[in-house]
């Protein structure tokens, strides 16, 4: 009560209190204080995400630097080329924690500056305070979803090729399934609503063209019934078609027929066998959907791309989570104390999330867990915990 009553604002709170006692009550909320609030969340955010993005750089740079040191004819230039398109990816890598340290830095200030306290006793609730960083938070979120994801995705494809070619050893991609190829894909060749099986033993690329050796496909009905098997020594992947060579045709209870040449249409290009193989940061958000249905179709694995694509989509909502929980472990009045150690519970839930992600990101991998659930998770732990903290710094 001591506090309370030694208390004596200044002119300018004094103003300020005016400004925000003149508001209009039927619109609930001042625009200027809005603007103003957003402002400083957004100035707050950028620079911690701009901060955090150089940071994590650095690292990736050093660690390039590491690898082309034996590499005498990489130039730096290279190097720091592929660093440079690293960039995009690790803003959205960075988006969440950037949003919730920038608005522990904005509100905390605010706290500090009594400016707070001011809104407050001019009768602005937590949530009506909170309703421009939350939509300034939202929207950047989908701008990421939708802008910057597909500018990180084009780019770390090209920073993954320049990778591939001058800085790692192997024969690309397609060696991580061992250089055997197994594939299921539409074939209305026979009949409709058909199915193709192929089975190759041997893959190799050869100057971006995928060829294949030791060929088994087999043409099912769609009751998945065999109709015919086909074996080909040798073949490779055209444009939308699988041009076999010396191709012998096994009905059920028949002989042998030799055919020579033989070609069947296909969904497949080059380019998407190798994306299948590849990361799928290298696809958009736009493109995901389109290429999850192409992967399942042909029989490739497709749950770290549909995990992806659920991040993405969570986004948004992540970071209109971390702006909640920053705002929950910042807004303590100082007179109360221990603000410090609120400030520090906010950056160790910070952690917290991210280690909460990262496990059920393992467990989706590893298919224990949906992808959606895998996703959506540790948006829905954050949200819960922002809404807790509000509630009990509200009504508690």
């Amino acid at each position: 009560m001591r506090a309370a009553s030694t208390f004596r604002p200044g002119p300018w709170l004094t103003s300020l209190f005016q400004v925000f006692r003149t508001r209009d009550d039927h619109a609930g909320f001042s625009t200027t204080l809005a603007i103003y609030i957003a402002r400083q969340f957004m100035l707050s955010t950028l620079s911690m995400v701009l901060a955090l993005t150089g940071l994590v750089s650095l690292f990736d740079f050093i660690d390039l630097l590491r690898r082309a040191a034996t590499r005498p004819n990489v130039p730096a230039s290279l190097v720091v080329k592929i660093a440079a398109l690293h960039v995009p990816y690790y803003v959205i890598y960075v988006l969440p924690f950037g949003i919730l340290l920038g608005g522990i830095v904005c509100f905390s200030r605010l706290t500090r500056s009594s400016e707070l306290i001011v809104a407050r006793a001019a009768g602005i609730s937590a949530w009506q305070f909170l309703a421009s960083p939350l939509a300034c938070a939202l929207l950047t979120g989908l701008l990421t979803t939708t802008g910057i994801s597909a500018l990180s995705s084009d780019m770390f494809r090209s920073a993954e090729m320049l990778d591939q070619t001058y800085l790692r050893t192997g024969g690309g991609p397609l060696t991580l399934n061992g250089g055997a190829l197994w594939l299921r894909q539409a074939d209305d060749g026979l009949v409709p609503h058909g199915v193709a099986i192929l089975h190759a033993q041997d893959v190799h690329l050869v100057s971006g063209e995928l060829k294949v050796s030791g060929v088994s496909i087999f043409r099912l009905d769609d009751h998945d019934r065999l109709i015919v098997r086909v074996e080909a020594p040798s073949g490779a992947l055209g444009n939308h078609q699988w041009i076999l060579h010396g191709t012998s045709l096994l009905h059920p209870d028949h002989l042998p027929q030799q055919i020579g040449d033989m070609t069947l249409p296909s969904d497949l290009t080059v380019g998407r066998v190798q994306e299948s193989f590849a990361s799928p940061d290298t696809l958009s958000v736009f493109a995901l959907p389109g290429f999850i249905n192409l992967l399942e179709r042909s029989g490739f694995p497709s749950i770290r791309h549909r995990l992806h694509f659920q991040s993405l989509l969570a986004l948004p909502i992540l970071a209109g989570t971390m702006a909640l929980v920053s705002a929950g472990f910042s807004m303590r009045p100082t007179r109360r104390g221990g603000v410090a150690r609120m400030l520090g519970s906010g950056i160790a839930a910070g952690f917290a999330l991210f280690t909460i992600s990262k496990v059920a990101e393992q467990f989706g991998e590893s298919g224990a867990l949906p992808p959606v659930l895998a996703a959506w998770a540790p948006t829905g732990a954050g949200l819960c915990l922002a809404v807790a903290l509000l509630l009990h710094m509200e009504d508690g």
